[in-house]
């Protein structure tokens, strides 16, 4: 009975959400300024997480990458790689893309089968190329669903209203989500995947940290470019007020 209404609880929630997203939708333009309108609150919680990252999780990283050799990185890197494919191939199909939904599924296929179950990226060498990563944010804008306000997340960091919407789905088919039931082994799971991920961004956040004269607003337009750039395929129009879905049927 608990879990039935905890299921009915988030379905209320996400469609309040959606509800606000069609709200946003009908607004006129939606240019930087308009898509920030919580830029107090948010950079705030901007804040808490410099400090986090930079009293936490930046020295965790740097003594993960100075223990563990690159070659069980690759490994890691690999593996939770894999599965994020096999999430991407079902939003690529999600958004009625079949011939990269496939090629994303075979990888899938290849790497866990031939390479040891992910941990060997053997598709690729094979010239079946991860080509894209796509979330249910993606898909979800695909449809026509406006970004709305720019979020910055406590400890998840950058985001859109339209994107949190997506978020439990993309945790749920997360890759320590998929592999581990057990909530310890989970945990251990995904901070081992957040450690693997923050190692990647230890020379872009020093580049950062010495050329931003404004961190926020550089990830923040950074960001909002990137999910815009991401939906369109790489070729966002300079007016996206028809949706994504319909711009594709009538090109």
């Amino acid at each position: 009975m608990n879990a039935t209404w905890l299921r009915a609880g988030l379905w209320l929630v996400l469609a309040a959400l959606l509800s606000a997203l069609s709200a946003c939708a009908s607004l006129p333009g939606e240019g930087l300024s308009r898509s920030d309108p919580w830029e107090t609150v948010n950079r705030r919680v901007f804040e808490f997480n410099e400090v986090v990252d930079k009293a936490a999780v930046k020295p965790a990283a740097q003594v993960y990458q100075a223990l563990v050799p690159r070659l069980i990185r690759s490994g890691v890197d690999n593996f939770f790689g894999n599965i994020a494919d096999l999430w991407s191939s079902a939003n690529l199909a999600l958004q009625v893309k079949p011939k990269p939904a496939l090629e994303m599924g075979m990888r899938v296929l290849v790497n866990t089968f031939m390479g040891l179950g992910g941990l060997l990226d053997v598709a690729d060498e094979m010239g079946l190329e991860r080509s894209t990563v796509e979330d249910f944010g993606q898909t979800l804008g695909y449809w026509g669903i406006r970004s709305g306000p720019y979020l910055v997340l406590p400890l998840l960091g950058p985001s859109t209203l339209r994107d949190v919407t997506g978020l439990a789905l993309d945790f749920k088919d997360s890759g320590a989500s998929v592999v581990w039931r057990d909530a310890r082994d989970r945990n251990i799971a995904t901070g081992v995947q957040l450690l693997n991920a923050r190692v990647k961004l230890l020379n872009a956040g020093r580049v950062l940290d010495e050329i931003a004269l404004d961190k926020y607003l550089l990830l923040r337009d950074a960001y909002l470019a990137r999910r815009k750039s991401q939906i369109y395929d790489g070729d966002p129009p300079e007016d996206d007020a028809a949706p994504a879905a319909f711009r594709r049927l009538v090109r």
